[in-house]
């Protein structure tokens, strides 16, 4: 490091935007810099993280429909961005780094204003739409994959997705064993906003399980808090032992101790699997923006660290079908363990932060040959596992 720097960082709305985030501010600090997170109120929420960075709320231009939908995100953005302006005066900032989603606009923004240069990650394998609107400005695209859809290749610079160091441990550590008859863990996620359709699906699939099979279970079940009570008393039928909560604080742990982990395919999700190398099943949220949940679990399921299950295919029977035939062979367990973390990216934050320096410094962040291919056409939504 050459010089202390002021970073501040754009992120909001939910864990998948604030746990890469959270992971960069602390790498930042522990080089010496100064952080601030412009973020909005649903970010501000979200427990366990940037307890110790300084934390600004801005309005921010939610998408939203209706006649005035349109005209009330603009409004946003704008008093968003005006604030984050006077901000800067308090907290001149070297460089902004953007996380993509509404709430990083106004940051990024009013920085594109004032002349600040610009970061941004893409957590997804698709590029989301702020991140589109605001990649022209950017000194560059940081990307968690290699093959961004809808990214121009010579903008990106490959890091992977910053993960807790707590997940980044867990990749030395080996796959817990799988003992015949013995217990099998299963996490389940919904991610940070919860997931009713796993909550309805998974304990009925378990149900149609083998009853042996399924006296081996043991399941940690992070749900919606509107399910909690229904999804506990689903396994007190099952007599299954559960764990069942609305957010899992010790994340971390949790996926180290499981064998099997059934979830959504958000890009912190993903990340974190494959950094500590645990085999999946993902089911893709189908309405997340351009599908890039689907596209995130292809990448992971071509790997051979993951099945995917498109949410119109989902029944208890697939799923029953589907955890069974991973769960009874211990080395289809270990075999999938091992792709996903060959897929992993450990050193993510801190070569991510080595851009952000980078970018704070003026120097050019781009590599002289993309280590990204041409741009795919993003998937449909028929697209098979």
């Amino acid at each position: 490091m050459e010089r202390h720097m002021n970073v501040t960082l754009a992120a909001g709305g939910t864990g998948g935007h604030m746990v890469p985030a959270h992971a960069l501010a602390e790498e930042l600090k522990r080089r010496g810099h100064g952080v601030m997170l412009v973020t909005d109120k649903r970010g501000a929420q979200i427990p366990g993280i940037f307890d110790d960075v300084e934390v600004r709320v801005l309005p921010a231009g939610r998408l939203q429909g209706g006649l005035l939908g349109p005209i009330k995100t603009l409004w946003g953005v704008y008093n968003g961005t005006k604030a984050a302006k006077a901000l800067y005066e308090e907290f001149p900032p070297d460089v902004v780094v953007g996380f993509g989603g509404y709430p990083a606009m106004p940051g990024c923004l009013a920085a594109n204003r004032i002349g600040v240069p610009t970061l941004l990650h893409e957590q997804n394998a698709v590029l989301g739409r702020v991140n589109r609107a605001l990649a022209r400005k950017a000194k560059a695209v940081a990307t968690a994959y290699k093959n961004v859809q809808r990214l121009d290749p010579k903008k990106a610079v490959l890091v992977g997705n910053p993960v807790r160091v707590e997940v980044q441990r867990l990749g030395e550590i080996a796959y817990p064993t799988v003992e015949e008859d013995g217990p099998l863990h299963l996490l389940i996620t919904g991610g940070s906003q919860g997931a009713s359709i796993l909550g309805e699906f998974i304990p009925r699939a378990l149900g149609e399980m083998d009853e042996a099979l399924r006296h081996r279970l043991n399941v940690v079940h992070q749900c919606r808090p509107e399910d909690l009570e229904a999804v506990r008393q689903a396994y007190v039928d099952l007599d299954i032992p559960a764990e069942v909560m609305t957010y899992i604080e010790d994340m971390p742990k949790r996926i180290g101790d499981a064998h099997l982990i059934i979830a959504r395919a958000g890009a912190s999700t993903i990340a974190e699997l494959a950094v500590a190398g645990r085999p999946a099943i993902l089911i893709p949220l189908p309405t997340a923006a351009d599908d890039h949940q689907t596209a995130n679990a292809m990448e992971m399921a071509k790997a051979g660290g993951a099945r995917m299950i498109r949410q119109a295919d989902l029944t208890p029977g697939v799923l029953a079908r589907q955890i069974a035939e991973v769960v009874t062979d211990p080395d289809t367990l270990s075999t999938a363990a091992g792709r996903s973390l060959s897929v992993g990216r450990p050193h993510a934050t801190r070569d991510l932060a080595d851009l952000v320096e980078r970018v704070g410094a003026g120097d050019n962040p781009l590599p002289t040959d993309p280590v990204v291919s041409p741009q795919r056409p993003v998937p449909s939504r028929g697209v098979p596992a």
